[in-house]
């Protein structure tokens, strides 16, 4: 039996953010399999219980469910300044680094000199979307109902194009109605005792009491609510600008209908800062998509693109300060993107962990774990349809020789996510300087 991990100091904590914050490549299923290798198997700082758990509350939530996971688990193990260091962290690289790209795009024309290493990162970040499908999947689907669950969820949403939203409800519903009349097939086994597949025992385990941080309090939620919301009023009532005001105004309303993940916003965002205030042209919002797409951080960060080039094409602080105003529309565009999911962890987290024994809350929850396997295996599908085939009926073979080793090494040889990345990163760079 293994003992249980010692608990990490708050630097190894903010260090651990910091560095997944620069290779959270894959979307949000690459990113929650990320995770799950490194916060669940490897250091041990949260159960499998305790993980699926916070992961079922953030997949019903409007915003970016892997960096309301991460704000979710920070929280949990070192209470508010703990989320607010794993959820910033998990964005601010990736305003950096996009800013730095969406610069280079504005200023030359393309961002060339990073596609050779795009190039061998795409079938990399297919092969950790299968990779967390099977992972999640392996644990999640433990009966052949939440097995159906999954598959009809795939169904739903690859064949018949049903929106995310709906499928959470329906697999939701479905659960509750299954907590009533077959109670014992929702109900969430410990990892302990689970043979070969067990973990050991983790920091965060399956039966830790609540922290006090975590349990509900009035004062608490009223004080939560007024810092949030007073932040994003003073912020709105301090941008002078009248662009940077439009970007706040809009990208708040952008994240209150963000269920279903980036895919489902993107028509709101295109219709915003295209058509609704002329911000960008069509071209270059097809292509923040494709530069969001392959750099590290939630998709939903292509609103920091939209944001960088609205303020820059309207040179908000003249022709000569371009580069600040485009940082300073990323900026705003980021900030109240996320300043809601922060409140709806702070907020909600307390009812959340109170209702984790329930099986009244916990059956519902289950039943959409269920569902999130078959909408991760229809990314997978997504992303192998366009890094495979991004041409057509012709298959790509280099790109699916190097998604093929990245799923070995993932699988066969429990490689880290880090070296695969860097691995084919390399590797599509080396194939770019010899052709």
């Amino acid at each position: 039996m293994q003992e249980k991990p010692k608990a990490p100091s708050f630097l190894e904590f903010f260090l651990y953010w910091l560095k997944l914050g620069f290779i959270s490549f894959g979307g949000p299923a690459g990113q929650i399999s990320m995770m799950h290798q490194e916060l669940v198997e490897k250091r041990r700082w949260i159960s499998e219980h305790r993980f699926l758990h916070a992961l079922n509350y953030t997949m019903v939530l409007p915003g970016p469910e892997a960096q309301q996971l991460a704000t979710y688990i920070g929280w949990l193990m070192f209470g508010v300044r703990g989320g607010i260091v794993a959820g910033v962290l998990f964005v601010l690289p990736s305003l950096f680094i996009l800013s730095a790209l969406t610069w280079i795009y504005l200023t030359y024309g393309d961002v060339s000199t990073v596609s050779g290493i795009l190039y061998g990162i795409k079938p990399a970040v297919t092969a950790i979307v299968i990779f967390a499908a099977y992972r999640i999947g392996s644990k999640a689907l433990s009966n052949n109902v939440l097995r159906v669950i999954a598959v009809l969820a795939f169904i739903a949403i690859f064949a018949l194009k049903v929106p995310f939203p709906y499928i959470v409800l329906s697999s939701a519903l479905i659960g509750f109605l299954g907590a009533k009349f077959s109670p014992n097939t929702f109900i969430t086994r410990s990892h302990h005792g689970d043979g070969k597949d067990s973990y050991g025992y983790a920091l965060i385990d399956d039966d830790t009491p609540v922290p006090d941080h975590a349990k509900f309090k009035w004062s608490r939620l009223i004080g939560f609510s007024v810092v949030g919301i007073g932040i994003g009023v003073a912020t709105m009532g301090w941008l002078s600008d009248p662009v940077l005001s439009n970007m706040a105004e809009f990208f708040t309303k952008a994240a209150m209908v963000t269920f279903g993940g980036a895919y489902a916003v993107l028509p709101y965002i295109y219709q915003g800062g295209v058509d609704q205030y002329a911000w960008l042209s069509s071209t270059q919002m097809m292509d923040g998509l494709a530069l969001g797409e392959t750099t590290p951080g939630p998709l939903i960060m292509v609103v920091a693109f939209v944001g960088f080039v609205g303020a820059w094409t309207k040179e908000i602080f003249g022709p000569d300060a371009l580069l600040l105003a485009g940082f300073a529309g990323a900026s705003v565009a980021t900030l109240f993107t996320f300043l809601p999911s922060f409140l709806f962890i702070f907020l909600g987290g307390p009812g959340v962990e109170a209702t984790r024994g329930d099986l009244k809350f916990s059956a519902p929850l289950s039943a959409v774990t269920a569902a999130v396997v078959g909408v991760i295996i229809n990314l997978a599908v997504f992303f192998a349809q366009n890094v495979l085939w991004p041409d057509g009926p012709e298959l790509d073979w280099i790109a699916a020789l190097i998604g093929i080793a990245a799923f070995i090494a993932l699988f066969r040889f429990k490689a880290g996510i880090v070296s695969v990345i860097t691995a084919c990163a390399a590797t599509g760079l080396a194939l770019t300087i010899v052709v």
